[in-house]
């Protein structure tokens, strides 16, 4: 639970920077002016946090881990998968709100608007990859195959969010924050499916009685 410190607190403090038009958002413009570049490869890296590329890879995680933890008898197979898609489902429920309250411009690269904070586009790929990554870590066995994947999580959620900047399509701040706010979800998600809920969560086997609290 002391995890969840640090993010809530930094998207805190962000937020109310934005609101406030604090210092930050000045250091937070003049970084963005260093950084956009608006190319093809920054808009190829920006889309892969749209619902359309993530979703459907946390779908398939999703149904994998579903499909893995009912064919192997886990206990509450169900609990797992349907924690990641109500983590998903809870960034629009999160986001769209915070857009509206915030009521933040974007950056002079993009068409004048507002709504810009914080970025759902990295809650989104922060949520999807790693809410993915959280159901399949625990089904693989290869240590080596487990750090790829982290790896790769980590490594698509950067790429979005440089996308993101270097396009311009947000403030370096929007995307801070959308960090924050992701792993906040995930954190949650973590603490869900990390422990057994009214019981064990392995594989039940037929006719092993159980060794009792002795010594094992």
């Amino acid at each position: 639970m002391l995890l969840l410190g640090p993010p809530v607190l930094l998207f805190a403090l962000f937020t109310w920077q934005v609101v406030v038009d604090g210092p930050l958002v000045g250091l937070d413009e003049r970084l963005s002016g260093a950084l956009v570049h608006p190319d093809r490869a920054s808009e190829v890296l920006a889309d892969l946090g749209n619902v359309g590329v993530a979703g459907p890879a946390l779908v398939i995680a999703l149904g994998y881990a579903a499909w893995h933890g009912r064919a192997a008898g886990t206990d509450r197979w169900w609990l797992a998968p349907s924690a990641g898609g109500v983590a998903m489902v809870l960034v629009p429920v999160l986001v769209v709100p915070l857009k509206a309250w915030t009521d933040r411009p974007g950056t002079p690269a993009v068409p004048p608007a507002v709504g810009y904070y914080p970025s759902g586009h990295t809650v989104t790929a922060v949520v999807a990859y790693g809410a993915a990554t959280l159901l399949l870590l625990p089904l693989l066995r290869s240590a080596a195959v487990r750090r790829a994947l982290v790896l790769l999580c980590a490594a698509l959620v950067a790429a979005v969010s440089f996308g993101l900047v270097r396009r311009g399509y947000h403030w370096p701040l929007d995307v801070a924050a959308g960090w924050c706010l992701g792993a906040v979800l995930l954190i949650c998600l973590s603490l869900l499916v990390g422990r057994p809920v009214g019981g064990d969560s392995r594989p039940r086997s037929a006719g092993v009685p159980d060794a009792g609290p002795g010594p094992r």
